[in-house]
């Protein structure tokens, strides 16, 4: 691969980033159209039930005709199978296209190689593998669906400088700045699904909606609710975009009571009297959910902890201290030796504001 191929696939993959808020539950994916080394079309996925990025490029062609004996750079390996959408492999073959490098084999089961296959048997010569490690990045969510049934999960947890996030009478408004509010909300256009526990429901009646400036398919509210506490009069129920309550009370008065106020309920199994978060994280996956995005307190972040469901948690640090008296980051049983302790890595840090945005994994 030459230092022209990385900077056509470096251009894909800006290209992929516009649909970075609306294609769930599909990938996000950019394509570039090269013919004697200058580029003649670009196209991207914008949103589900759309044209592929290998087919809008197409379609930006000035002329047809151009694409005979070009070259593709695709961020991801074109489909093979006919969804709402007919086989862009198919595409690029009928177009004439000469050359296909692709960032990265799809992961979906449907695709995985058979479009590499079908272009290679069309003659079609075939490299795979530049930039992947970004082109992975772009599609944590959707590559873990297809890899393990689970979305990528981030919790995001904001604290003073004594790892606490509110006093002990419950307040917690502000403990951080209005840019590091700002960028959750960034956070959560991205996400598939904002989840969160019925305490913090209870507590902050929050509208947990990605507030922000530019075109996003808003993410569908999960509220985690064991017990069915969760009021119809809810502001979250009051907005658009779904809510979803997953629960393990079979109490079917409750339920249908949040069903009339416009709530979808779904009743999963327990553990040991709380929502499995296992198979709720799977159903979640099953529903086409790729990105998962954790608001919620010290409870469920702390049974997030004790299960290693968390991909990445996202912890955003003021400078500020709240005293012994406030409230800690998680609730779990209590540790008796320092080799219980929980680890984490440091993968990066970011000031934003005032504050710093750590990012960690386990």
């Amino acid at each position: 691969m030459s230092d022209q191929d990385a900077a056509f696939m470096a251009r894909a993959l800006q290209l992929a980033r516009n649909g970075l808020y609306t294609t769930d539950p599909n990938p996000r994916v950019g394509c570039v159209l090269v013919k004697d080394n200058q580029i003649i079309a670009e196209g991207w996925h914008a949103e589900a039930g759309q044209a592929h990025a290998e087919v809008d490029a197409l379609a930006k062609l000035t002329n047809p005709d151009l694409s005979h004996g070009a070259t593709a750079y695709v961020t991801l390996e074109p489909c093979s199978h006919h969804g709402r959408t007919g086989p862009c492999c198919e595409a690029l073959i009928a177009a004439g296209i000469t050359r296909v490098v692709v960032a990265m084999q799809d992961p979906n089961p449907l695709v995985a190689g058979n479009g590499l296959k079908k272009m290679r048997d069309a003659g079609i010569e075939v490299s795979c593998g530049l930039l992947q490690a970004d082109a992975e990045q772009l599609n944590q969510g959707f590559i873990k669906r297809m890899l393990t049934g689970l979305p990528f999960v981030r919790s995001k947890l904001a604290m003073s400088l004594d790892g606490r996030t509110a006093l002990a009478n419950g307040q917690s408004q502000w403990i951080t700045s209005p840019q590091a509010r700002q960028d959750v909300q960034k956070w959560r256009a991205e996400s598939s699904a904002i989840v969160t526990g019925i305490d913090t429901v209870l507590a902050d009646d929050p509208s947990l909606n990605a507030r922000v400036d530019f075109a996003v398919k808003q993410p569908l509210r999960v509220v985690l609710d064991s017990n069915l506490r969760m009021s119809p009069n809810a502001k979250m129920l009051q907005l658009p975009a779904e809510t979803w309550l997953m629960t393990c009370n079979g109490d079917q008065a409750k339920q249908q009571s949040l069903r009339d106020a416009g709530c979808k309920v779904v009743q999963v199994v327990s553990d040991n009297g709380r929502v499995d978060l296992l198979q709720a994280f799977k159903y979640l996956a099953q529903q086409q959910i790729n990105s998962v995005w954790v608001e919620a307190g010290a409870a469920l972040n702390g049974a997030l902890l004790d299960t290693d469901l968390v991909d990445e948690w996202l912890v955003y640090v003021a400078p500020c201290v709240l005293g012994d008296q406030a409230r800690g980051l998680f609730h779990f049983a209590e540790l008796q030796a320092m080799a219980e302790k929980k680890a984490f890595k440091f993968n990066a840090v970011r000031q934003v504001g005032p504050n710093l945005r750590l990012t960690l994994s386990r």
